[in-house]
């Protein structure tokens, strides 16, 4: 996951390949409960893996569940309806809407004495409904905070069910779903009725819950959608194993991604299809209505390059209403205006989305207006496009949606300010969402950073790249490997056995995983570190051929969103046409030194005299010699960084690196 504070996007044209998206977080968080409450082991596999899910196990964790988790899946042994752990305790469950509201109404029917708190946005999500439909039947639960809102103190209370409990369902769908969820554990002397007051919003999220609790062995009854029995005596029973599906509202933003591709290209999207039991599966019914060409089959959708024949629409979209969002970043590509109504549950998300949407697509040159539950967008026409720095409000679909505005037939790039955040539900969209996209022209940012050994050019490389959520490469890795494996083959690194060399390196497979190092899936980090290996390199750095050869290696690295290259050439030869080129020039002393300091820590005896006269030397042979000798490329910007902290050096990177790009 990105973990810098803002990222551009430079412009997309389109998106192909094929794609297996995490797991739903609403059927995530209702399969940790369902199987917390049930008695025995419950294998629950393919769990999405994200803040609200890890917020909910923490919790069942808290209150006794034992958890043994292995890739994506976990093992939960449940309470079997009751709570061993009596005692007081605080549950923090961050802005997680979905294991707020369940574990409130069933923590109140467990007798359970605990404080349920959150992140600041969580305090100002609705409760209020789901509270008093608990109060009327015996729970106490106390606001901390504003009345409605929490956080929030469930004290032990005598449950007395003697009437139909009634909730409202114009607000969430949340709170009719977490009495669903909690209400069999009280069931065992009578059957009970949830009478449902208002408008129900977002049925298909309350149909997830319906099927979930069926394959945990209680079946709901109900009258249409006003009201829902619980039968009597029903009682948790672990299916043993489930699998949860791909996560329909994320595969929006790919079906998007796929229609708004310019070309012919399709992109697959596998783990979902006709059988889902998501609501948001529907957004495909909405997707074609604007002309997206999709093809769904058992497991998989695919979707066809269409952005030029996108049309607006006027839609209801309670059916959808988080997946809705996505249609109005197509409607700003689409020919005509499109409204998209009974979306007023937005306000309560992770913020007002309705709001959200209306300023930051404004940002980037639509017309958009709202009212309380609806949304109008015109679409932008191709001059109108701006490059736009995108507030995201914590939310992560705000982030996901207006990754798409990259897109855009203008060439803009679009800012996405604090991409962290959709770690929420989906960690890994970023880096997801690359995997697949070709850009439009060459306009993958890279920062080269050179300098003679020891300069430490590849901390610095390595942490602005942490920085900016950039790939990373250490040209002098692969130098160093090369050196390092024909050694290793006997061949002596004489400039006649080039030849040898460059055929051996050419057949090796290669992996870099973050500061690991791999060949032919041996890891070699450390050992390709010596002064020995050092000294090696120069020597093949020196081959013509080698170099050549390294060349299309190194480049394959520029991907987006950026690159930061650390070298000898990086600059002068491999990335010539670089945005930012930087060019150490830290004195031999200091760099004896550093080495030094590097090599005593790393258990490895060293005299900096030597270190100086090898440093002087390596320097005059890499300057001197006929193959892209040592030198800053003309436009580079020298960097004396003898007396820098490494942060002082990351920072003063990282300020150009703000002052090329400043929005």
């Amino acid at each position: 996951m990105f973990n810098q504070h803002f990222l551009d996007l430079p412009p997309l044209l389109s998106a192909f390949g094929s794609v297996t998206l995490p797991g739903s977080k609403s059927i995530s968080n209702r399969v940790l409960l369902l199987a917390a409450l049930s008695e025995g082991q419950t294998w629950v596999h393919d769990l999405l893996d994200s803040d609200d899910t890890q917020v909910m196990l923490d919790a069942l964790e808290q209150l006794g569940c034992h958890l043994k988790k292995e890739q994506h899946s976990v093992c939960i042994t449940g309470l079997g309806g009751s709570l061993q752990n009596l005692s007081e305790m605080t549950l923090f469950l961050g802005n997680a809407g979905t294991a707020m509201r369940p574990l409130c109404a069933a923590l109140s029917l467990l007798g359970a004495n605990v404080t349920m708190t959150g992140v600041q946005r969580m305090y100002e999500r609705p409760i209020k409904d789901l509270v008093e439909a608990l109060q009327q039947i015996g729970a106490s639960i106390e606001y901390l905070q504003d009345p409605g809102f929490p956080p929030l103190k469930i004290q032990h209370a005598k449950i007395n069910i003697c009437a139909p409990i009634e909730v409202r369902g114009d607000v969430s769908s949340q709170f009719l779903t977490a009495l669903l969820l909690a209400l069999p554990l009280v069931s065992q002397d009578s059957e009970i009725q949830i009478k449902v007051v208002g408008e129900l919003i977002s049925k298909p999220y309350v149909e997830i819950t319906l099927n979930l609790l069926a394959q945990f062995g209680v079946h709901i009854k109900r009258d249409g959608w006003r009201s829902f029995t619980i039968p009597q005596g029903s009682k948790y029973i672990s299916p043993g194993q489930i699998h949860v599906e791909s996560d329909a509202s994320s595969a929006s933003y790919f079906i998007a991604a796929g229609a708004l591709s310019m070309g012919t290209e399709t992109l697959k999207i596998l783990g979902l299809g006709e059988g889902s039991i998501q609501g948001d599966i529907r957004f495909v019914e909405a997707a074609r209505l604007m002309g997206a060409n999709i093809t769904m089959g058992a497991n998989h959708l695919e979707i066809q390059a269409n952005q030029r024949q996108l049309q607006g629409i006027d839609l209801d979209c309670n059916h959808i209403p988080d997946a809705a969002m996505t249609l109005v970043m197509m409607a700003l590509f689409a020919q005509g205006e499109t409204v998209l109504r009974n979306i007023g549950s937005w306000r309560v998300k992770e913020t007002d989305r309705i709001s959200a949407m209306v300023k930051e697509c404004q940002k980037i040159g639509a017309e958009v207006q709202e009212g309380a539950d609806w949304i109008r967008i015109k679409p932008i026409a191709q001059a109108n496009w701006k490059s736009a720095s995108i507030k995201t409000y914590d939310d992560h679909r705000m982030a996901m949606c207006f990754s798409l505005a990259a897109f855009n037939p203008d060439g803009k790039t679009i800012r996405i300010e604090d991409p962290r955040c959709v770690g929420k539900t989906f960690p890994d969209y970023f880096e997801t969402l690359f995997d697949l996209v070709q850009t439009l022209g060459d306009v993958v940012p890279v920062i080269c950073i050179d300098g003679p050994t020891a300069s430490g050019k590849g901390t610095l490389a390595s942490e602005v790249a942490k920085s900016l959520g950039f790939h990373y490469l250490d040209s002098g890795a692969l130098y160093r490997l090369s050196a390092f494996v024909a050694t290793e083959q006997g061949i002596d690194l004489d400039v006649s056995n080039e030849e040898q060399i460059v055929e051996l390196v050419s057949k090796l497979s290669l992996r870099f995983e973050g500061a690991s190092i791999y060949v032919n899936d041996r890891e070699i980090s450390q050992a390709i570190r010596t002064e020995v290996v050092g000294m090696n390199a120069s020597k093949v750095s020196a081959m013509p051929r080698l170099r050549t050869a390294l060349v299309d290696l190194q480049r394959s690295f520029k991907r987006l969103p950026g690159l930061v290259a650390d070298g000898r050439d990086m600059a002068s030869v491999i990335f010539p046409n670089s945005p930012l080129k930087i060019y150490l020039t830290a004195d031999a002393m200091t760099r004896a030194k550093r080495r030094h300091k590097q090599l005593i820590s790393m258990g490895i005896s060293a005299n900096i005299d030597i270190l100086y006269a090898d440093l002087k030397a390596r320097d005059d042979r890499d300057m001197s010699r006929s193959v892209a000798p040592l030198k800053p490329a003309t436009d580079a910007l020298m960097l004396d960084n003898s007396d820098l902290s490494i942060e002082q050096s990351i920072e003063w990177v990282l300020n150009q690196w703000r002052s090329k790009n400043a929005a």
